[in-house]
């Protein structure tokens, strides 16, 4: 036989081999290596393979069969397990590794769930750098939309367990709560971590849900076309595209590279930072570069640094000594730039700074750090800046049509692929995108949860929502507020849907930062509703939880749930504000009797109704003796 025949036949015995391995079982992204299973609940195993093909799944020395159906799909269902492991497990030819059986909790919403432990590092350093435990898992669901369909399948993902490196990618908000819970159950945790920063609730519903608003209906029906995601995207590039190519070439200082160490800017105005120009120039879109010089010792010179521009809004390019030591293109992530060594001399050092924004407020975020920190040494930079303006354009930077936020697409393709994964239960935390129209929010989140439920096959899955923190600039009078009525609507879901419980974190925002960093405390606020709720512990898991009101005189009196009205005791109740006969709004004062709040205004003769932290960012200060807040409220 000839070399060229073996070669060919060969090559075709390879290729029907080949086939052959195609054809063989495929698996699920979530069912693989690391994966947690639930215990104490029958367990899902599921895949694609050939028609009629057997499966045969091999666990703790038990085996289980089934034959996939005319489609190749299949699924087998295991007993329920206790916790343990690392297990194997074999399906026909595949073996899956390093199993545990613990509790798995889906953890979704917007960008405040989503945001990582790596945005975090300012406040928990020691926790990423000494992160390594087994016990904690995550599954990151790949962010895809699709409008067309409900997928079954994942477009990737894998489980990974905690060390210093993966944590830096969880969820700083499920990282905590999985932490609490594993620590007090004793037991394995896997989140499936499944968010997106920006997308309102009815992007996580599907078209059933949404039948009662049509409008949502029509919105996804719109952008079920690929062609018209393809132009609309392409047609907004291309506006945006030349929107920053008309600043670039009209922006003075990219052409004479104001960046440059030796630059003479004794020319050009100060101002302090934080600030905004804005203030001193007018309002305008455009660029606008800053610098500020600093003088470092011989022993400081050459290290490496650390640089903490706070919050620009909205773009920035930063360059230390004409080095570009890094840039953020939008409003919202924090400024740290690490400084590599050998950019730091001694004596004069130049930090430039060009800040593009193309609508809005252009400023440097007040009340956030700004420093360099060199050697253990914090340089603070809050101070006089010089600046100057690179370029002005005369109209704003195009808008976006934000496509992925779009009604039912992140169902589709994030949350539907999950349902046949058994689970505890769900956190959520949402909403902010959601408050231009507040009222409808607490019936979508309700009809959400009970088609959650159904898709999970489990009508009492516990479902933990937490509420929006404290947020924006306080007001100095009583006034109506979007915030507060979303958090009203939260606050009444966990009320009125069994088995559904609230995280309060109305005290731990920043007025400044609709993404606070103190992501511990709200992981361990949902951790103390899921000892309740899903752990069945005998806990008093809420602040002060209103319950009823009674007028009396020129008073009105509080009545909260039993267990929650065990008052800390304060010099003076804040956050009180009470509404006369005609319908209008004053603060008020309040006080504690016994397991009482006794509110009034000695200018308000017939009071008809309370409110208590009402407002954007408000200063309540009603606890409890377990130092959990009172959930904002209205009585009526």
């Amino acid at each position: 036989m000839s070399n060229n025949i073996f070669t060919k036949i060969l090559g075709l015995f390879l290729l029907i081999c080949s086939l052959c391995v195609e054809a063989k079982i495929k698996l699920p992204a979530l069912v693989s290596d690391g994966m947690v299973l639930q215990r104490n609940q029958k367990l899902n195993i599921w895949g694609k393979a050939d028609a009629n093909e057997k499966v045969e799944v091999k666990f703790l020395n038990k085996s289980y069969k089934t034959t996939a159906d005319q489609n190749g799909n299949w699924k087998i269902v295991l007993p329920e397990q206790k916790a343990g492991g690392p297990y194997t497990m074999t399906i026909n030819e595949i073996t899956l590794k390093d199993i545990l059986i613990g509790d798995v909790w889906l953890a979704s919403g917007q960008s405040n769930m989503e945001l990582p432990m790596q945005r975090l590092t300012p406040l928990y350093a020691n926790e990423i750098k000494n992160a390594n435990n087994q016990n904690i898992r995550f599954f990151t669901v790949p962010q895809k939309y699709n409008f067309k369909s409900p997928q079954t399948e994942l477009d990737g993902g894998k489980w990974e367990a905690t060390n210093p490196q993966t944590i830096l990618n969880f969820s700083g908000v499920a990282y905590f709560f999985a932490k609490d819970i594993s620590e007090k159950e004793k037991v394995a945790v896997g989140i499936i971590h499944s968010s997106l920063g920006g997308s309102p609730i009815q992007a996580w519903m599907d078209e059933n849900s949404l039948k009662k608003y049509p409008e949502y209906l029509q919105e996804a029906k719109k952008w079920q076309n690929d062609d018209f995601i393809k132009s609309t995207e392409s047609n907004e590039q291309a506006l945006s595209k030349a929107w920053y190519a008309e600043l670039d070439q009209s922006d003075i200082g990219l052409n004479q590279h104001w960046e440059k160490f030796d630059l003479n800017d004794s020319d050009w105005k100060t101002m302090q930072i934080p600030g905004s120009w804005e203030d001193k120039e007018g309002s305008f879109e455009g660029s606008v570069w800053f610098r500020k010089e600093i003088t470092l010792t011989k022993s400081q010179a050459g290290k490496s640094a650390f640089l903490n521009l706070g919050r620009i809004k909205d773009a920035d390019v930063t360059y230390i000594n004409g080095t570009k030591v890094g840039n953020v293109t939008y409003e919202y992530p924090p400024r740290w730039y690490d400084v590599p060594a050998g950019v730091l001399k001694e004596g004069k050092n130049v930090i430039a700074v060009r800040v593009s924004n193309g609508s809005g407020k252009g400023q440097f975020i007040a009340d956030k750090p700004y420093y360099l920190e060199v050697d253990g040494q914090k340089i603070d930079l809050k101070s006089e800046w010089k600046y100057k303006i690179g370029a002005k354009v005369d109209r704003m930077a195009p808008g976006q049509t934000f496509i992925r936020w779009k009604p039912t697409g992140l169902y589709n393709a994030m949350i539907n692929p999950l349902i046949n994964y058994n689970i505890t239960g769900a956190l959520w935390y949402q909403g902010e995108s959601n408050t231009g129209k507040p009222k409808e929010y607490g019936d979508l989140l309700t009809t959400m949860i009970t088609d959650w439920r159904n898709k999970f096959n489990n009508k009492e899955m516990p479902f933990i929502t937490v509420q929006l923190a404290n947020f924006m600039e306080s007001k100095a009078q009583p006034i109506e507020s979007n915030w507060a009525e979303l958090r009203d609507q939260q606050r009444k879901v966990s009320l009125q849907v069994p088995n559904a419980g609230l995280a309060v974190i109305i005290d731990v925002g920043e007025w400044n930062d609709i993404h606070p960093l103190d992501k511990k405390t709200v992981g361990d606020r949902l951790a103390l509703q899921a000892m309740k709720l899903a752990y069945g512990k005998n806990i008093v898991a809420d602040g002060p939880v209103y319950q009823s009101m009674k007028v009396d005189g020129n008073k009105i009196v509080l009545t909260f749930k039993k267990e929650t009205d065990d008052f800390a005791p304060v010099p003076e109740l804040k956050g009180f504000a009470i509404k006369n006969a005609e319908g209008k709004w004053a603060w008020a004062k309040a006080k504690i009797e016994g397991r009482t709040i006794v509110v009034w205004n000695d200018s308000v003769t017939n009071p008809i109704a309370v409110r208590y932290d009402w407002a954007d960012n408000p200063d309540g200060n009603l606890k409890n003796k377990t130092g959990l807040p009172a959930s904002p409220f209205t009585t009526e």
